[in-house]
C-alpha cells in the first residue's frame, strides 16, 4: 500500500450489489483513501457492468470524493498492483442458481443456493474459477488482500487458503444482520451490541449476546421465539422453531439453521414457494431486472433502497469495514471466515471457521474458543466434513469425493439419493464443471 491511494479490484463488478459497495467506500473516504476502483466482469456481463459502472460514477461524482471508477473485462488490468481484491461473482449467473434450487426438489430435498445440494453445486462451479483468479492475483498483485464475498463463502475461502498463496479473508452479512436485529429489538446502537459468534459460514450461532455489557441472550431468544418476530433474511422462509426448542438451545441461530432444525417444514415451504412465486433465484431474477432498470436511470445518483430486497444487505458494512480495519491497523473485532489454527478444538487446524476475530494490518486473528457446546458440535463437524470433501472434489475433479460429500450432508437422506443428485448436478452444469 502506497501514498498513491488505494486501488480496489472488484471481481463480479457488474453485480447488483456493487452500488452498496461503492456507497461503503464513499462513506469511509476520510479514513480509507481509495483512489481507483476497477469493476471487472466477463464478456457475458458487459452490459450489466456498463450500467452499474455508470451508476457508480454518478454516485462518486455526487458525493464529491476523489475516486475514479473504471470498468473493464480485462482482469489483468484490474488486478495489476491492486491493494485489495473483492469477489462477488456468481458462476453461471442466476440461471445456475435456479437450477441449484430446483434440482434437489425433484428428489424431495431442500433446494437452497448455499445449503445442501444447491450449495454443493455452487461450490463445484465456483471453486475452480476462484482458483484461476488466485493464480492471477499471485501474478499481478501478490501482496493484495482478497476479501471474499462469493458464496458458498466459507468453503470458497477454505479452498483459497489451503490451495493458494493468496492472503484471503471470507465474509458474510449474516453476523451484521443478527447484530442489527438485536439493536432493533433493544432500541440501541449496533455498536453497543456484542455477539459471541461460533460455527461456520451459514451455520452460525450467537452463543452469548450483550448490550452495553449486559447479557441479553435469554431475552433475545424469547423475542425471536415469539409469534410477532419475523425472519430478517429475505431469502429464508419464516418458519418458527418454537419457544421450548429455542430455550433448550440457549443460543441464537442464524436463519440458515432452520434448514437443519426444521427440515420437513422448510422443505414444504420450498416446494410451495417453487409452485407459486418460484424458487428464490427466480424471485431474485425479477428483482434484479427491476433494479437494473433503476440503475440505468441517468438521474439516479444514490444506492436505491430497493436493493435491500435483493438480500445481502449490509454488504458494504461487512466488506468496507473489514478493508478499513486492515488498512488502518485498527485491531477491532469482525466476524469473518478464517483458518481455525487451534481456535476451535473440535475442528481440524486447516479448516475455515466463522469466528469473531481481531483485524489488523496482518489480517484476521480469531478469538480462542476451546470446545463447542455438545448440542452443536456434531452438526458442525459433519457439515465441515461435507465442505472439505466438496473442496477436494472441486480441486481434484474427484467424483468419489463428490459422492461422499453429498452422502454425509445432513439434508441428503441416502447415498442413492446423493448419487442421483450428483449425476443431475454434473449433467446440468456440464458447461461449468469440466471433469
Amino acid at each position: 500500500m502506497t501514498d498513491r491511494g488505494l486501488k480496489i479490484a472488484t471481481i463480479g463488478g457488474g453485480s447488483s450489489y456493487t452500488p452498496e459497495l461503492i456507497e461503503g467506500f464513499i462513506n469511509r473516504y476520510a479514513d480509507l483513501p481509495v483512489k481507483d476502483i476497477y469493476l471487472v466482469d466477463i464478456e457475458a456481463g458487459a452490459k450489466k457492468l456498463e450500467t452499474v459502472g455508470q451508476l457508480a460514477q454518478r454516485m462518486v461524482s455526487e458525493s464529491g470524493v476523489d475516486i475514479k471508477v473504471h470498468t473493464t473485462i480485462d482482469r489483468a488490468e484490474a488486478l495489476k498492483d491492486a491493494d485489495f481484491v473483492t469477489t462477488q461473482l456468481r458462476v453461471g449467473g442466476l440461471d445456475a442458481r435456479i437450477r441449484d434450487e430446483r434440482i434437489p426438489l425433484k428428489y424431495g430435498v431442500i433446494g437452497q443456493e448455499t445449503t445442501g445440494p444447491g450449495g454443493f453445486a455452487n461450490g463445484l462451479r465456483t471453486i475452480p474459477v476462484i482458483m484461476d483468479l488466485c493464480r492471477d492475483i499471485e501474478k499481478y498483485c501478490p501482496n493484495a488482500w482478497l476479501i471474499n464475498f462469493t458464496n458458498p463463502s466459507g468453503m470458497v475461502t477454505e479452498a483459497i487458503l489451503r490451495h493458494t498463496n493468496v492472503k484471503a479473508i471470507g465474509l458474510c452479512n449474516c453476523a451484521i444482520g443478527m447484530i442489527n436485529e438485536v439493536a432493533e429489538e433493544f432500541d440501541c446502537d449496533p455498536a453497543d451490541v456484542y455477539c459471541d459468534f461460533i460455527g461456520l459460514n451459514h451455520l452460525l450461532w450467537a452463543k452469548t449476546i450483550t448490550v452495553s455489557g449486559k447479557d441479553v441472550t435469554a431475552e433475545m431468544i424469547r423475542a425471536e421465539s415469539s409469534d410477532d418476530s419475523s425472519e430478517i433474511m429475505a431469502n429464508i422462509p419464516d418458519v418458527k422453531a418454537g419457544e421450548q426448542f429455542m430455550n433448550s438451545l440457549g443460543m441464537l441461530p442464524v436463519g440458515y439453521l432452520k434448514y437443519y432444525y426444521l427440515t420437513t417444514e422448510m422443505e414444504d415451504e420450498c416446494i410451495e414457494d417453487a409452485k407459486n412465486e418460484g424458487v428464490r433465484g427466480e424471485v431474485v431474477k425479477k428483482l434484479e431486472a427491476g433494479l437494473f432498470e433503476e440503475y440505468a436511470d441517468p438521474d439516479l445518483k444514490i444506492k436505491p433502497p430497493e436493493l435491500a430486497e435483493r438480500g445481502g444487505a449490509h454488504y458494504s458494512d461487512a466488506a468496507c469495514s473489514l478493508i478499513d480495519s486492515i488498512y488502518n491497523d485498527k485491531g477491532d473485532i469482525h466476524t469473518v471466515n478464517v483458518l481455525n489454527n487451534g481456535t476451535n478444538l473440535d475442528l481440524p487446524e486447516d479448516a475455515v471457521i466463522e469466528r469473531n476475530s481481531v483485524i489488523d494490518s496482518r489480517g484476521a486473528h480469531p478469538i480462542s474458543l476451546g470446545h463447542m457446546p455438545l448440542k452443536i458440535r456434531g452438526i458442525v463437524q459433519i457439515v465441515k466434513a461435507y465442505e472439505q470433501l466438496t473442496i477436494e472434489a472441486a480441486v481434484n475433479h474427484d467424483y468419489d469425493a463428490a459422492l461422499q460429500a453429498l452422502t454425509v450432508h445432513p439434508l441428503v437422506p441416502s447415498s442413492n439419493t446423493a448419487k442421483k443428485l450428483l449425476d443431475d448436478i454434473l449433467k446440468e452444469n456440464a458447461d461449468f464443471i469440466k471433469w
